[in-house]
């Protein structure tokens, strides 16, 4: 069974200033998301599925999806404010006049009706690099639909950082292998001005937390079979009881990933990738990322012209 690619391309691009996820950075106007379909199907997935918002949808469709869609298997579904709620749960957010999405837990919720076998779960504005999706393709492709054992994919903080400004990254904990807990740390970032330090630290919850670098971090590369939407979705009715009429609390991803094994309901298998991160969380950051995309068309890793038409 070919395991699905599942993007989560549905979020506002607040730091970038735009729509990130189909922002060319290609030769021939390709997304970074080009990249990462080329690589998943190159890796055995069979399956792409895109989450987006409907006010994307005709750029969406014009800048990436319409060309992916003629060379891979692919689909999208959309987040909505109003999807999984209720009534009363939707006058209560508005009434807490919410304008965030509601984070990457409701963002696969709602894609759940689209994916029938294992799946790996990215990010739209990270580059992952194609050793990531072999080695959670190859994962994904050995275990059934009800396996308790899921996955992900781990990076070195150093190699996840920007000169552009703070992350958001999940530290991980692991012990032989496995995952015991992820830490979000939403601001992450190099000391000195502008960012120009060599020193690493985190402001977590207003504590100023030194990093050495080589702390593991989720960049959200996780491989689930479809039994974890078990939690996910008890997860999401848990959050909503507390956090409806927040305007800015979101359901995350790790978080839920995390109580899998808090809940005794499965484990977590770490991989590592050595790959360095390149990804479009601010506006400088493009320039980057299209010469390290040129970088990789330069010495083979890929194609001039990714797509055949």
């Amino acid at each position: 069974m070919k395991p699905t690619l599942l993007v989560l391309a549905a979020g506002m691009g607040s730091r970038y200033g735009g729509v990130k996820q189909i922002d060319s950075v290609g030769k021939n106007g390709e997304c970074l998301l080009d990249f990462a379909a080329y690589d998943a199907k190159k890796a055995g997935f069979g399956k792409v599925v895109y989450i987006i918002r409907k006010d994307i949808e005709k750029d969406f469709k014009e800048r990436l999806f319409d060309r992916v869609a003629r060379n891979f298997n692919a689909e999208y579904v959309f987040q909505t404010p109003e999807a999984l709620l209720t009534e009363e749960e939707v006058k209560a957010a508005q009434g807490a006049d919410r304008k965030k999405p509601w984070g990457t837990i409701h963002a696969v919720l709602c894609a759940k009706e689209k994916i029938h076998e294992p799946f790996a779960v990215i990010n739209a504005d990270d580059y992952y690099g194609r050793e990531a999706f072999e080695t959670l393709g190859k994962y994904l492709s050995s275990i059934d639909n009800d396996c308790t054992e899921h996955a992900m994919v781990g990076y070195t903080l150093g190699k996840t950082m920007s000169r552009n400004g703070s992350v958001s990254r999940g530290v991980a904990k692991t012990s032989d292998g496995y995952l015991e807990s992820i830490t979000e740390n939403t601001k992450i970032y190099y000391t000195g001005e502008n960012f120009s330090g060599d020193k690493i630290e985190s402001d977590l919850n207003g504590e100023i937390i030194p990093m050495t670098g080589k702390e593991t971090v989720s960049m959200n590369l996780f491989g689930f079979s479809p039994k974890a939407f078990e939690r996910f979705e008890k997860y999401w009715a848990d959050f909503k009881k507390t956090s409806i009429t927040s305007p800015k609390a979101e359901a995350l991803l790790p978080v839920a990933a995390s109580d899998i094994i808090k809940n005794g309901e499965g484990k977590i298998k770490v991989f590592t990738s050595e790959e360095s991160w390149f990804g479009m969380t601010y506006p400088e950051d493009k320039q980057v990322v299209k010469d390290e995309i040129a970088k990789k068309i330069a010495s083979g890793y890929y194609p001039e012209k990714l797509w055949d038409k």
